[in-house]
């Protein structure tokens, strides 16, 4: 194909519809993006600045249900590391075992709620049965969260975090856990501030979030840091989630209210207010060791925090949901993937005299693992797990029979893929797609619409549809957008999208994409054809921008649908 394909997109069908004003402060958007990669890439990304614009939104998943409805005890072994090499330790030495997870997004049952199947690798439940079997084995246990928790499954999103004065299954299964702290992450605050404390004073634990204050100057969830004991030995634990979540959430209840200081700094202050009272330091941070946007002041950097702050000996970093295990110099630092699938252990060993003299980090994969029966009985989580798997099928009669379907499909939306690893979603027209597309720019009203196939896989398959395959092709609760671009301006976020691939060169027998850019950051466009010349640079591929059948000027301008998070990072941010 010399490394030019052309991608052409539907025209809209314009409606009416009434928007809510919506206010958005500059920063980045998150999407969850499992990957396997054992070392923690770098994001750049370059961003298109638009300034002064005014968005309207509405929310997205239920745009797609109604458009459907007019129309879906054999234990296994498991790995405990260093525990039986501690156990005959020298008296004058206490062993610490920290375990640390995060991203657990909704997930205590281990269950696609999507597929409405079991998962195999994943969940509270499977992690729930290993930390049990550590306790067993050692006695001195801290167990520690890095946020991002409550939200990510139709059972959080569309249920408990819309009934938030009712008991949530997620906070109600970490409670049986026994989880020592957790700090807050980036998606708590997807409710806005009022929702989220409504839901995490459930906990029986503190909830950390030292760089983030209300309009008193007061810890958001009332503590920044905790201090907690085993064997004499006083460990203190920091809580500190990315200062970018006014780029996400802006707008919604209580945020903007808040300030997001530098995770460096407030760590720093952390300390300074502890003022020795620990042995241990420990940092739960929901970020990742590289900048996301700050790349120069490094106020969302993990590593920024190591920098400054020598006193560190235990780094937990979240929210890249990749796999981190390593040391810099005595500090141990690990990180874990989404939705359960792994938890990182961090071993440490004092002297007599508190000093560490050893450490470890390592990252326990769920594979295998038997699901903790125990958690699932959890009357909260058995309760809220069977309403999800009612409610993704349009519900229960008396007689128990499940309810009608939204809708149904004569074929699947996406095609197969010819080359394994290259979704066909994202190499030219799908249903799928023009799906997404076409429900922004009816219920926007807009000229272009720009949307991501967050998922490779996403599909409506073929027969009846329910409301677990709407979720499967739009996951997030995203609110639209409609805003005024140039044409200039949309070029260069069509040319932020195209950076996805890698570039084409003579001898290459197929396209492929940057391993270092999630799949959830390649956007597609509707209501405007173009094309890709992929043996261009990044920031120049983007070629023949044709609108209502003429050449996109500069200094034309038109009106883009786009969803809050692409707004905010890829026009907005920076």
């Amino acid at each position: 194909m010399a490394g030019r394909f052309r991608q052409t997109a539907a025209k809209r069908k314009g409606k009416s519809i009434t928007f809510v004003e919506k206010g958005v402060k500059n920063r980045k958007p998150l999407a969850e993006c499992e990957r396997n990669a054992y070392t923690e890439p770098r994001f750049k990304r370059k961003t298109t600045q638009i300034i002064g614009r005014k968005r309207r939104g509405i929310h997205m998943r239920n745009l797609f249900r109604n458009l459907i409805s007019g129309v879906a005890a054999a234990a296994l072994a498991i790995s405990i590391f260093p525990a039986a090499a501690f156990a005959a330790g020298n008296d004058q030495q206490t062993h610490i075992t920290i375990l640390g997870t995060s991203d657990m997004h909704g997930n205590p049952w281990g269950y696609s709620y999507e597929d409405d199947k079991e998962t195999a690798n994943n969940g509270m439940a499977r992690l729930y049965t290993y930390i049990q079997q550590v306790r067993a084995e050692q006695p001195n246990v801290v167990l520690v969260d890095a946020g991002d928790d409550i939200q990510g499954t139709i059972m959080t999103d569309d249920i408990a975090n819309k009934r938030p004065n009712e008991a949530h299954p997620v906070i109600a299964a970490m409670n049986q856990m026994g989880y020592d702290a957790m700090t807050l992450g980036n998606h708590e605050f997807n409710w806005g501030i009022p929702t989220m404390k409504t839901i995490l004073s459930q906990a029986n634990f503190p909830v950390l979030a030292a760089n983030v204050k209300d309009a008193s100057g007061n810890f958001v969830t009332g503590a920044g840091w905790t201090i907690t004991e085993r064997d004499g030995v006083k460990i203190a634990i920091i809580g500190v989630v990315t200062p970018d979540v006014p780029i996400w959430d802006g707008g919604k209840a209580g945020i903007e209210e808040c300030t997001y200081e530098a995770a460096s700094t407030a760590v720093k202050e952390a300390i300074q207010a502890i003022n020795g009272q620990a042995d241990v330091i420990v940092v739960s941070a929901h970020m990742g060791l590289y900048a996301e946007f700050d790349e120069e002041g490094g106020s969302d950097s993990a590593q920024k925090i190591l920098d400054d702050n020598p006193e560190v000996d235990v780094l937990q970093v979240a929210h890249n949901h990749v796999v981190v295990k390593q040391k810099e110099g005595n500090v141990v630092i690990g990180g874990v993937r989404n939705s359960g699938r792994d938890i990182a252990r961090f071993d440490l060993t004092l002297d007599a005299d508190k000093n560490i003299v050893d450490s470890s980090v390592e990252i326990v994969d769920m594979t295998g693992v038997t699901p903790s029966e125990e958690l699932r009985a959890n009357p909260v989580v058995a309760k809220a797990h069977q309403e999800t798997r009612d409610f993704i099928k349009g519900g229960t009669g008396a007689d128990g029979e499940k309810g009608s379907a939204l809708g149904s499909t004569t074929a699947k939306f996406q095609p197969t893929n010819e080359i394994a690893g290259l979704p066909e979603g994202k190499l030219r027209d799908t249903a799928v797609m023009d799906l997404i597309n076409k429900v922004q720019l009816e219920n926007s009203g807009a000229d272009v619409s720009a949307a991501a196939l967050f998922k490779d896989t996403s599909d409506l398959p073929k027969g009846e549809i329910n409301y677990g395959n709407i979720f499967d092709i739009y996951k997030f609760d995203n609110t639209l957008y409609r805003v005024r671009v140039t044409g200039a301006e949309l070029k260069a976020y069509m040319e932020w999208s195209a950076e996805c691939y890698n570039q084409w060169v003579p001898g290459d027998i197929n396209i492929s994409f940057d391993p270092e850019y999630p799949g959830y950051l390649y956007d597609m466009f509707a209501g405007v054809d173009y094309e890709i010349d992929l043996s261009q640079p990044k920031g120049q591929r983007i070629k023949n921008v044709m609108f209502h059948g003429a050449p996109l000027q500069d200094d034309q301008t038109l009106t883009l649908a786009v969803n809050n998070y692409r707004y905010s990072s890829a026009l907005k941010s920076q």
